[in-house]
């Protein structure tokens, strides 16, 4: 897996070996962030429903209904906002989904928070930085 020079990236690029699949990284992301902020960022943070298989026509109605086809895996809406794409800790595990990168590109050229996290220590390491950062 490549990543683009513009994409910030936080955790270990030189990590090879055993770590979880990106959905149990993810939750785990999902559950510190709730666990650390209540009332705050775990009431606003969310993961956009896009990885799902469907034909052809449901996916063409559900983009007519606002989904963002390769939306990031964490968004958390903010000045500016944190956009996530999580990917396994070995990112050569992980993959790119069609048009990841291009909702990434998006989102940066309108000056969000953009990176990709290679597990779940590395999505809080994204999350302080960008707490630290803009707030």
């Amino acid at each position: 897996m490549k990543f683009p020079n513009w994409l910030a990236v936080y955790g270990d690029v030189t990590y090879r070996g055993q770590c979880p699949r990106e959905a149990i990284e993810q939750i785990t992301a999902f559950n510190r962030i709730r666990g650390a902020y209540p009332n705050t960022l775990g009431v606003i943070a969310l993961h956009p429903r896009n990885e799902a298989k469907r034909s052809h026509h449901k996916a063409q109605r559900e983009k007519a209904e606002g989904m963002a086809p390769g939306a990031s895996d964490l968004i958390i809406p903010g000045a500016p906002t944190f956009v996530c794409e999580i990917k396994r800790r070995d990112h050569t595990k992980s993959q790119w989904e069609d048009h990841q990168q291009d909702y990434l590109w998006g989102a940066h050229q309108r000056r969000a928070f953009v990176c990709v996290a290679l597990g779940a220590d590395a999505v809080m390491e994204a999350l302080y930085a960008w707490l630290d950062t803009h707030h």
